[in-house]
């Protein structure tokens, strides 16, 4: 897919995130990459072999809200 030099990475390497931006839709929340990964805002990928990488968002601790 990818026409850029050097190649984008592609979307069965670890480093699939890095390759260019094609699509942006923030207001639905996708993103589309150069390698056809499919990247959405809460860090989850759709891969282009309909293969489903679960969202990967750290936590940060520190901001965790408990009811009192």
């Amino acid at each position: 897919m990818c026409q850029h030099q050097p190649p984008c990475p592609s979307a069965d390497s670890a480093d699939r995130e890095s390759a260019r931006l094609v699509a942006a839709h923030p207001e639905q929340g996708w993103s589309l990459l150069c390698n056809g990964v499919v990247v959405f805002e809460d860090t989850g990928e759709l891969l282009p072999d309909g293969q489903i990488i679960a969202p990967h968002r750290p936590l940060d601790t520190r901001r965790v809200v408990t009811a009192a």
